[in-house]
C-alpha cells in the first residue's frame, strides 16, 4: 500500500488549522462575554491551552510550509532500482523541481499554472500510468507527435537515428557497455548488456499521442519503460530531476560519496 503523503499533509493542515481557528474565535467570544459580564472589573487569569490546541498552533505553520515546498517547489525521492544506471544508482536520493512542468494541486494534481513543457533528454519523475500511486523516473525521449522507433539498441526519432558515441569498449564490472547518447542539446550516458551482443530489448515503433511523452531508462536492457506500457500522459508528470543530494552507500561507508551534489544530466 502506498500512502499519499501530499493528501496526508493537506488533511493535517486542514485539521490543525481548523482547531486553531475555532479556538481563537471561541476565545475571542468568551473574552467579549466576560468583559460584558464584568462591567469593567479585573480580568480573569489566563487558562492554559488544551493540548490539542497547543499542538495545532505549533505545527500548523510547519505543516503549511512543508506542504507548499513539497507541492510547488522541490520534492525529494529515492532511487530504488537500476533502470536509470549509470546516470542514477540504486540508493541515490534526488531532488525534483515541482514547478518545471507547471504548478499542480497537491491532491487531484490538476494543473493550475502552465510553465515549461518537458524537453527531449529531461530526466522526469511521473506517476506510473499503470498504477498512479507509484512514482517512476525515466528519461523523456519522445514529445507529442513524435514517431519513436527502437531497434537493435538504436533509438530513432522521426526517422533519424539518435547519435551514439562509444567511449569505452571495456565492459563494466556488471557486464554492461556504456556510451554517450546525444539528443538535441542533451548528452548523457546509457548502457547495454555486453555479454549478450545479439540481444535487442524492447523493440518498438510508436507514435506519441498528443499530450503524452515517451520515456526510456538509461539502462536500456534492464528498464521497464514506455516500450512496454506506452507513453506518459501530461497529467501524470511530477517534475524534473536535477540534483543528487545523498547516496545510501555513502552514509553506510560503502563509497559513492562523490555523487553527492552532482547535477543530473
Amino acid at each position: 500500500m502506498h500512502l499519499d503523503f501530499a493528501a496526508l499533509l493537506v488533511i493535517a493542515a486542514a485539521v490543525t488549522g481548523m482547531i486553531w481557528l475555532l479556538h481563537t474565535l471561541l476565545s475571542r467570544q468568551r473574552r467579549t462575554d466576560a468583559l460584558s459580564d464584568d462591567h469593567g472589573g479585573a480580568a480573569s487569569a489566563t487558562t492554559p491551552l488544551p493540548w490539542y490546541v497547543d499542538f495545532s498552533r505549533s505545527f500548523f505553520p510547519i505543516i503549511v510550509v512543508v506542504l507548499i515546498l513539497r507541492s510547488f517547489i522541490i520534492e525529494p525521492f529515492r532511487i530504488p532500482s537500476g533502470s536509470m544506471e549509470p546516470t542514477l544508482l540504486p540508493g541515490d536520493f534526488i531532488l525534483v523541481s515541482k514547478f518545471s512542468y507547471g504548478l499542480r494541486l497537491p491532491v487531484g494534481h490538476q494543473k493550475i499554472l502552465a510553465l515549461n513543457n518537458p524537453e527531449r533528454g529531461d530526466v522526469a519523475v511521473f506517476r506510473y500510468p499503470e498504477n498512479p500511486s507509484i512514482a517512476y523516473i525515466k528519461r523523456i525521449v519522445g514529445l507529442p507527435g513524435d514517431q519513436i522507433e527502437y531497434r537493435n539498441r538504436q533509438l530513432y526519432i522521426n526517422g533519424e537515428a539518435v547519435e551514439l558515441i562509444p567511449y569505452d569498449d571495456t565492459p563494466t564490472h556488471n557486464s554492461f557497455t556504456q556510451m554517450f547518447e546525444r539528443l538535441g542539446e542533451a548528452e548523457y550516458t546509457i548502457q547495454v548488456r555486453a555479454d549478450q551482443p545479439g540481444r535487442s530489448t524492447g523493440q518498438i515503433r510508436y507514435q506519441v499521442p498528443e499530450g503524452h511523452y515517451f520515456t526510456l531508462g538509461d539502462n536500456r536492457d534492464n528498464s521497464r519503460d514506455s516500450r512496454y506500457w506506452g507513453a506518459v500522459p501530461d497529467e501524470n508528470l511530477i517534475g524534473r530531476a536535477f540534483l543528487i543530494w545523498l547516496n545510501l552507500d555513502c552514509i553506510t561507508f560503502k563509497g559513492h560519496c562523490n555523487r553527492i551534489g552532482s547535477s543530473i544530466q
